[in-house]
């Protein structure tokens, strides 16, 4: 059964990092087979708290996404992410 992240975040934050995240995220994306199925279109928030960034990421198994969430590969892209906006990440498997 495929895994997913589901990430919230606030307003952008440091800039910077984010752009250093995305240099190192599309290599882990192909190493554990992720892929952003929402969250660059239109989004409207219909209940609870609004978050400005709403990701979901779809990978081919539940282990797969908490592989790569605990990877040492991740581990950097990780601290950039945070480092450029505060956010939530769960993981769940569907």
């Amino acid at each position: 059964m495929a895994g997913y992240w589901i990430v919230r975040g606030a307003e952008i934050r440091d800039a910077d990092a984010l752009q250093e995240y995305g240099k190192l995220w599309p290599s882990i994306a192909a190493q554990f087979g992720a892929e952003v199925i929402a969250g660059k279109g239109q989004m409207e928030t219909r209940e609870g708290q609004h978050y400005s960034r709403q990701l979901i990421v779809r990978f081919g198994s539940y282990e797969q996404a908490l592989a790569c969430y605990d990877s040492a590969e991740y581990a950097p892209a990780k601290k950039l992410a945070q480092q450029a906006y505060e956010r939530e990440l769960a993981i769940v498997e569907g």
